[in-house]
């Protein structure tokens, strides 16, 4: 929980009090988001605004990993750093935009990439996990132990100017798929084009990044229709939003059942 949170305090109301205002949230939603932790793995494109808007409703423990630095190019979307934190860490960056934004919540940082040596401990210590990372092992190894872990994890992608945001739930509901199960095959990196190939619009990935925070909110809340294992599709050039629901794969290796 935040230190010395209180809602006794003038500050604090004043702070909250327009999302307070929504009888979805309140005065316990409020108290809920404080004693409620957020893993975002990735504190760049998407990992910024997702971490912002978090940071901004009060969610009390936010932890930011990311081995990356502050690059030049990164400006032109990743609005979280600014020109004097060149060849910073981001997440050393990030954190101080997060506590500057409301110093309120506590800030964590890993400046570093999440692995198979300390992805269980990271996953177990938080309530939900942000997956804002630009790689698909990754990716596919939050998948796994969020679900072995029964964590909920909402992922995110953008590329050029459509994007994707996906809740996945699969440890807590059997009828839920996983992330595997929407793309069994792991793509090969080298042979799928990036932001840094392809590039990317800037406002998309606010876009995205902001969605992915609002899932998080729903979950942490347990608010709204989270629409658990479809995935969001945008396109913002045409300015088309629809959804595609995924089916849970008998044969997937997370979150299958095995066979007799």
């Amino acid at each position: 929980m935040t230190q010395n949170f209180s809602l006794e305090s003038r500050a604090v109301r004043e702070r909250y009090s327009r999302q307070m205002l929504l009888p979805e949230i309140g005065e316990a939603g409020q108290k809920r988001l404080a004693n409620s932790t957020a893993l975002i793995v990735g504190a760049g494109g998407l990992g910024g605004p997702a971490a912002c808007f978090l940071a901004a409703s009060g969610v009390g423990v936010i932890t930011l990993v990311d081995g990356d630095r502050v690059e030049l190019s990164n400006l032109g979307r990743q609005i979280i750093h600014g020109t004097d934190r060149l060849g910073q860490a981001k997440v050393t960056s990030a954190a101080s935009s997060l506590r500057a934004l409301n110093p309120e919540i506590r800030v964590e940082t890993v400046d570093g990439w999440v692995d198979e040596e300390n992805a269980e401990t990271l996953i177990t210590a938080h309530d939900v996990v942000v997956d804002a990372c630009d790689n698909f092992s990754t990716r596919y190894l939050l998948n796994a132990l969020c679900h072995r872990i029964r964590r909920p994890l909402v992922t995110g992608a953008v590329l050029g100017f459509d994007g994707q945001v996906t809740l996945l739930q699969s440890g807590l509901d059997p009828t839920s798929p996983c992330y595997q199960c929407l793309y069994p095959e792991q793509p090969d990196a080298a042979a799928n084009p990036t932001c840094a190939t392809a590039g990317v619009v800037g406002a998309l990935v606010g876009v995205v990044g902001s969605l992915q925070a609002m899932e998080a909110l729903k979950v942490l809340l347990g608010i709204g229709n989270t629409r658990a294992g479809e995935t969001l599709l945008i396109n913002l050039l045409d300015g088309i939003f629809h959804r595609v629901r995924g089916v849970r794969l008998p044969e997937c290796p997370v979150c299958g059942t095995p066979s007799p």
